[in-house]
């Protein structure tokens, strides 16, 4: 099995982390690609099936088109982010071809994500996928774990669901998971909360969340493959660093560079004033935020 390079696996060993921006409005990819390019960084530009139900984006090809206008490979890479095998609404998601799509088009790491399904049948479908993307030279990542979304309906107030430990990824799952899916890349439930993207709730702040340290130290030692932390916008940035030392290699960057599109289009009226404003949020991002300017050389080589 010949892989593409593993840019995530790449910064979980040098210690960094790489962030994966979401674009569920197409016009967002150029100025995050060039923000990332301007910083000397290395991003995932990544698209959901959930935003092109429910944005603009329009799926894996226009994002991919997209990129090859836009992209630069020594940058930024594409990822096919959260492919369900049963969506939020509980119903059932077509995952292989879309999968198998993006594979075709060249994208060189994929998710799915059958943690709404039991152990065994998330093992099951996890471990189809990695045979194929592997068989592609494509990288998988995959989830075990419970990451709530806000706005899908009613939750207990966030303490209460941070101190109960509900949906937190097992570790003993964790282990086995890995073991026998084989896959290269797990994205984990510590207190990590997915932004909203319903009418009511998609342009409200999201609640501060905070990660369980101790819970996501023994699932590296657990699993000792790159962690992924989905949600990443709104997380206390205390936590994100440290986390990043705990093995979290990859973060989700959905709903802070969303809510700048949509407010710098209202401030200006014009989609070259939304663009600025994704990508003066995705600068600070890479340079005050993360702190992983010039993070390029370090990831690629």
């Amino acid at each position: 099995m010949d892989l593409q390079q593993d840019t995530v696996r790449a910064a979980w060993e040098a210690g960094t982390v790489v962030p994966a921006f979401n674009v569920p409005h197409l016009p967002m990819l150029a100025p995050i690609a060039r923000a990332v390019a301007d910083q000397d960084s290395f991003a995932l530009i990544e698209t959901a099936h959930i935003e092109w139900q429910v944005f603009e984006c329009y799926g894996p090809a226009a994002v991919d088109e997209a990129f090859d206008l836009f992209g630069d490979p020594d940058h930024v890479r594409l990822h096919l982010d959260h492919v369900p095998v049963f969506d939020e609404a509980g119903e059932a998601v077509d995952y292989l071809p879309i999968i198998k799509k993006a594979l075709g088009l060249g994208y060189p790491s994929v998710m799915i994500d059958g943690s709404m399904l039991s152990l065994e049948d998330n093992i099951s479908a996890t471990r189809e996928v990695v045979d194929i993307a592997h068989a592609s030279g494509a990288v998988v990542e995959a989830e075990l774990g419970a990451i709530s979304r806000e706005g899908a309906g009613p939750l207990p107030p966030y303490e209460e669901l941070f101190a109960s430990g509900a949906g937190f990824t097992p570790v003993d799952h964790a282990a086995r998971f890995v073991a026998e899916t084989g896959c290269d890349w797990l994205s984990v439930a510590v207190g990590n909360i997915h932004g909203a993207v319903s009418k009511a709730f998609k342009d409200k702040a999201k609640t501060q969340a905070r990660l369980n340290l101790d819970h996501l130290a023994a699932l590296r030692a657990a699993t000792d493959v790159p962690l992924v932390l989905h949600g990443g916008s709104g997380v206390r940035r205390e936590d994100v660093l440290a986390g990043i030392k705990e093995g979290i290699a990859k973060i989700n960057i959905g709903t802070d560079v969303r809510q700048a599109f949509v407010q710098g289009l209202k401030a200006t009226g014009t989609l070259a004033g939304a663009q600025d404003s994704v990508y003066e949020r995705a600068k600070w991002l890479i340079h005050d935020y993360y702190g992983i300017t010039g993070s390029r050389r370090v990831i690629l080589g």
